[in-house]
Order: C-alpha cells, then sequence, then structure tokens
C-alpha cells in the first residue's frame, strides 16, 4: 500500500477515528495499532504479520530478561543480545540475499524490505543490554511500537524505547499539532510529486539511462539535479511519516537538517538521515568496531573503524559494487575529517565566512560525486556518466526552462529558514475552524488529484 495512494490516507483516516475514540484508553489505542499493522503488512503477503510478530514477541521477553538479570551475570546476558543480533540480521540477511535471485520461488518470500524494522528492533534489545532506554511490560505497546505501520517501510528508525515512552503516556493531540501534520503531510506530496519525480522524469532519468546522449554540460546538470531528486525524495516520505505520526499523537525522529548547507561530512551525516546515521555511529561504530579495533596503544584504528562502518552502510543500500564504491568515498572521507580536526589548531575557534562556504561547497560537490555511484545501475554505467562530463562538451538544449526552474526552487527550498515553517503550522493552527475546513477540503482534493498521477516508488521503500 503507497503511502502516495488514496487507499493509503483512507486507510490512515479509519485507523485515526478508531484511535481517537479510545483516547483514553491506552490499552484500546495499542490494540488498534496492532490490527492496524497486521493489516498494512497483510497487504504486502499473509504471512508477515506472523513473521514480525514473533520476532517482536522474542525481542519483547529479551528485552525483559536483560533488564531483569544483573550485571554481573554477564555470559547470559551476553547469549541472550547475541540470539537478538543473529534473529534480527539474519531476517535482514533473508529480506536481502533472496529477493536477489531470479528464481521467482524466492522472489516472492520478501515482498517488502525490512531493513527499518530490523534496525529499530535491535536497538531495543541492545539499549536493554546496555541500560540506555528503560524497556516496557506492555506486550501490545512493544508490538505496537515494533511494527508501527507509518515507518516500517523507509522509516525514520525509531528507537523503540522512546517510542514506547510516548505510546505510553496520555494521549494528546492539540490544534498546533494538527495543523503541523496537516504542513508536514503537504510538504511531503509537495516535495515527491513537484521537485523529486519532475526532477526524476525529465532530467535525471533520462541522462543515467543513456548518458552517451548529453552533452557533459547537461550529464552535470543531471548529477546535481540527483542530489536534489534524492533528497527531496527521501525527506518528502519523512515528512509523509512524521505528519502522520503526529496525528497519533507521536513525535517521530527528524530525519533531515539542511544537510547539503554541511561545511564537512562529518557535519553532513549528522543532517542527512538522522536516524540511519546515528544509528550506525551509535550500534556499529561506537559499540562495536570502535571498542573492538581502538586501544591506546592503536589509537589511529579509529578510522579503520569509520571506514568498515561506511562500507557496511554501503553494502545494506545494496548488494552492487557501486554501493561499496559510494560506501568507501564515505568512509575515506570521514576518516580524512576526523584527521583534519585532530590535527587543527584553535579547534575552538570559529572559521570565518569565506572558509565556511568553500567548505561547504567542496562538502557538496564531493557528496554529489559519490551519489553518482549510487544511483548508476552499475560500474560502467557510473563510468560511462563521469566520462560524459570529463568530455568537456557544455552544449544544454535537453534542459528546459520548466528543470531550471524546479532545481532553482529546490534549491532556494532548502536553504529556507527552518522556522518559517514552525511559524506557519502556528498561524495555521491560529485560524478558524471554517478556515482549516477549507484548507483541508482543498488539500485533499490535491492529494486525490496527484495521487491519482503516475508517481514512481520512494527511493528508500526498496532499502
Amino acid at each position: 500500500m503507497s503511502p502516495l495512494s488514496p487507499p493509503y490516507f483512507a486507510f490512515v483516516g479509519i485507523i485515526l477515528l478508531a484511535y481517537w475514540l479510545l483516547h483514553g484508553s491506552r490499552a484500546g489505542r495499542m490494540v488498534v495499532l496492532c490490527l492496524a499493522n497486521c493489516f498494512f503488512l497483510a497487504r504486502y503477503a499473509l504471512y508477515l504479520p506472523l513473521i514480525l510478530l514473533a520476532t517482536s514477541s522474542v525481542d519483547f521477553a529479551l528485552g525483559s530478561a536483560l533488564h531483569r538479570l544483573k550485571p554481573s551475570s554477564r555470559f547470559l546476558r551476553f547469549s541472550l543480545v547475541t540470539f537478538s543480533l543473529a534473529m534480527n540480521i539474519g531476517l535482514l540477511a533473508a529480506t536481502r540475499i533472496l529477493p536477489s535471485y531470479n528464481d521467482s520461488h524466492w522472489r516472492w518470500i520478501f515482498p517488502l524490505s525490512l531493513s527499518f524494522y530490523c534496525f529499530q528492533s535491535l536497538s531495543y534489545t541492545i539499549d536493554a543490554y546496555c541500560g540506555n532506554r528503560q524497556t516496557t511490560h506492555h506486550y501490545f505497546t512493544h508490538l505496537a511500537a515494533n511494527t508501527f505501520f507509518v515507518s516500517i517501510t523507509a522509516g525514520p528508525i525509531n528507537r523503540i524505547g522512546d517510542l514506547v515512552k510516548q505510546m505510553e503516556a496520555p494521549f494528546l493531540l492539540d490544534r498546533n499539532g494538527c495543523s503541523r501534520a496537516v504542513l508536514l503531510i503537504s510538504s511531503g506530496l509537495v516535495k515527491k510529486f513537484l521537485i523529486a519525480d519532475f526532477l526524476g522524469d525529465n532530467l535525471v532519468n533520462g541522462v543515467f539511462d543513456t548518458p552517451t546522449l548529453y552533452s557533459g554540460g547537461e550529464t552535470l546538470v543531471a548529477v546535481f539535479g540527483y542530489s536534489l531528486q534524492l533528497y527531496y525524495d527521501f525527506s518528502g516520505y519523512t515528512d509523509l511519516a512524521l505528519g502522520v505520526g503526529e496525528l497519533f499523537g507521536l513525535r517521530l525522529p527528524e530525519n533531515f537538517h539542511r544537510p547539503y548547507s554541511s561545511v564537512n561530512l562529518r557535519e553532513f551525516w549528522k543532517r542527512w538521515h538522522i536516524s540511519f546515521s546515528s544509528w550506525i555511529g551509535d550500534y556499529i561504530h561506537n559499540w562495536f568496531f570502535k571498542n573492538l579495533l581502538q586501544s591506546k596503544r592503536w589509537p589511529a584504528m579509529v578510522y579503520l573503524s569509520l571506514i568498515l562502518t561506511m562500507l557496511l552502510s554501503g553494502i545494506w543500500h545494496g548488494s552492487g559494487l557501486t554501493f561499496l564504491v559510494w560506501g568507501g568515498l564515505h568512509g575515506l572521507g570521514l576518516a580524512f575529517v576526523r584527521f583534519w580536526y585532530k590535527r587543527k589548531k584553535n579547534k575552538d575557534k570559529e572559521p570565518p565566512l569565506w572558509w565556511r562556504f568553500t567548505s561547504g561547497a567542496f562538502t557538496f560537490c564531493y557528496v554529489t560525486f559519490a551519489w553518482i555511484f549510487f544511483r548508476a545501475t552499475d560500474l560502467p554505467n557510473a563510468l560511462a556518466v563521469l566520462g560524459r562530463i570529463a568530455s568537456a562538451s557544455w552544449e544544454v538544449s535537453n534542459i528546459s526552462l520548466p528543470v531550471v526552474e524546479v532545481l532553482a526552487a529546490g534549491i532556494l527550498l532548502h536553504l529556507a529558514p527552518e522556522h518559517w515553517f514552525e511559524y506557519g503550522s502556528k498561524q495555521f493552527g491560529r485560524t478558524p475552524f471554517f478556515v482549516q475546513g477549507a484548507a483541508m477540503a482543498g488539500f485533499v482534493t490535491l492529494v486525490l488529484y496527484l495521487a491519482g498521477s503516475s508517481s514512481a516508488p520512494f527511493v528508500y521503500s526498496h532499502f
């Protein structure tokens, strides 16, 4: 069930009605969410809810046991968290490996990628093992949080302990929350339909499919256009998820914070896909690689851990060599940034404006260069795109005026001050109910119209 389709919004509306009617009963709200999650998953495959309910139940039991066991029971606690790791990583591997076979006997088994589910499920047991977050004693609350349909396909990755806390709190949804939700959903649709899909259909897809038909200048514009397309596609999905979550009285984690304004790669990964980058930073780089590889005798091992972490990130995004190159480029870049700042004098001194601008422009170009390998179908395709750019043929007759206008709009929207959105949501919340009703009616009409047009699936729904 695509989040862009009318059936999805009808489904959300029905679930919200039942959820709001039971606002005074935590148990009732959790049962409604569990049923909604099962129905949503069953739309992909009837057995899928059974698999996730079973694995979620196991992680719930493991988390409860880890919470009760004393820290002195090291071997038993380590065995329990290892079992959770093996179960979730095995499920993740199955969802990534089996569908890659051409044999149709395997292709139907996992019609939905479960990466985001496995990541957030692992966060629950690892946090219970480390004592970072409180576990829950309410079984249905854990199931509702762990299989939350709003974020299970493409995130954001929830820390189950944080989401459970919100679900166990009294339900509260005021006018400001409703207006914020409406604006977030509207923002997601605009980003997806009017920017991401437009750039993909009218520029990016054609250039990457047949780069030899385009000049170096057109290819370069398409490469930078892909940076915007990918950002608005993924952040558009995130806005939709945040908006729907807000209607359930839940604040899902932010995923983007003007990432292309970053002055270095370390800052970029604090602004891009924040829930994922913080997850791999906390549970892979810090919890695993850093502890395993770094020591007082070999402090340089932390650079190796950065590279290995990003290589794993590349492998998670795809099994092709291009994703490995993409991960390696970011790993080497992050290692270089750490090396640079370790040896920088006056670390606390604010750099001059010209330095921030130059460093930011270089970072954006480096990230865009790496996106070539992320978007390319294979390594020869990536090299063909780079070859066209290197040809230095600067004709741009295939770049239409609407494409230039959308590119400009995408850049300006990305640079817009973030407080504008919060200000707009507050002002919208203060308007009379009939104005909000008219706006909602117009918005629903727009949703139905846009959803009826052709639209590409969200990029990260495949990961």
